[in-house]
C-alpha cells in the first residue's frame, strides 16, 4: 500500500515560529485519552512557547481528529501503523529535537531539561499510572532493563536530535517492535541520555488483560523478535 504524502492541517491557535522541540503523537482511535492528554500537554508553559505538537493520525473514526482540532497542534494524515505515522510526521516537524509520545502518556513538567544536555537520543524513566504495588515492580523491572540494555519501549518517550534521527533512516518500517528496532540501531552509534524525570504511562494493557498474562506475552514477543521472528507475525499475536 502506498504511503500518502503528508497533508498537514493546523488546529486552533498559533504554533511557535522556530520550535526547539517537535512532540509527535501517533493516533489511531484514541478519543478516550486524547482530550485529557492534550489538555495536560498544553497546560505546560514550555510547550506553548517552545514546542510544536504534531498529531499523526492513522485513520481514526472515533472523534480523535475532532478532539485534536480543538488544540493548537498540526495534524498529519497517514496510513495506519505506528512507524509509518511517526516517520511521516517527522518529515513535517520543524523542531531541533523530535520527541515521540504515546497518546496515553504524560510528560513530567520539567521534561524539556534533556535539551540542555544536547543528546543524540534518549528516553525517560517509566512510571505506570496505577497505585497498586504490582505496577511498582513492573516499572522497576522495565527501568532496570532499559538502564543496562539501552533499549526502551515507545511508552518511555523516545527522543532524538533531528540530524541523528535522519542518520538512522527513521523508524524501521515494521508493524511492531519499531521502538525496539530503532533503539538497537541508535545504541550502536551513541549512548542514550536517560533523564531523571519520570514519564507516566497507562497501565491499561496490564489491567485489562491481566498482569501475569501481559508480562509473559511481552517477554515472549521480545524473545521471538530477538530470535528473528517476522514482526508481522508478532503483530498478529499482539493485535489478534
Amino acid at each position: 500500500m502506498a504511503v500518502p504524502q503528508a497533508r498537514v492541517a493546523v488546529a486552533a491557535g498559533l504554533l511557535p515560529d522556530c520550535p526547539q522541540l517537535s512532540i509527535i503523537i501517533p493516533v489511531l482511535n484514541e478519543a478516550d485519552c486524547l482530550d485529557q492528554g492534550l489538555a495536560r500537554l498544553f497546560a505546560l508553559p514550555w510547550v506553548t512557547k517552545n514546542a510544536e505538537v504534531v498529531i499523526s493520525d492513522g485513520g481514526s473514526n472515533d472523534g480523535s481528529l475532532d478532539i485534536a482540532s480543538q488544540y493548537p497542534c498540526s495534524i498529519v494524515h497517514s496510513n495506519a501503523g505506528r512507524a509509518t505515522q511517526m516517520n511521516l510526521a517527522s518529515n513535517t516537524a520543524r523542531g531541533e529535537f523530535l520527541l515521540f509520545l504515546h497518546a496515553d502518556s504524560r510528560l513530567p513538567e520539567d521534561f524539556y531539561r534533556f535539551i540542555e544536555a544536547d543528546p543524540k537520543w534518549g528516553f525517560f524513566r517509566l512510571r505506570l499510572n496505577d497505585e497498586a504495588f504490582v505496577y511498582r515492580i513492573i516499572e522497576s523491572a522495565i527501568n532496570l532493563r532499559t538502564r543496562f540494555s539501552h533499549v526502551a519501549g515507545g511508552d518511555q518517550g523516545l527522543y532524538f536530535n533531528r540530524q541523528f534521527f535522519a542518520s538512522l533512516d527513521a523508524y524501521p518500517k515494521i508493524p511492531l517492535m519499531e521502538d525496539i528496532a530503532i533503539c538497537k540501531i541508535a545504541r550502536r552509534l551513541a549512548r542514550p541520555f536517560v533523564t531523571r524525570s519520570v514519564i507516566s504511562s497507562s497501565s491499561r494493557r496490564w489491567r485489562d488483560n491481566g498482569v501475569v498474562k501481559t508480562v509473559l506475552l511481552m517477554w515472549s514477543l521480545r524473545l521471538a523478535y530477538w530470535l528473528g521472528v517476522d514482526p508481522r507475525r508478532l503483530h498478529n499475536i499482539y493485535y489478534p
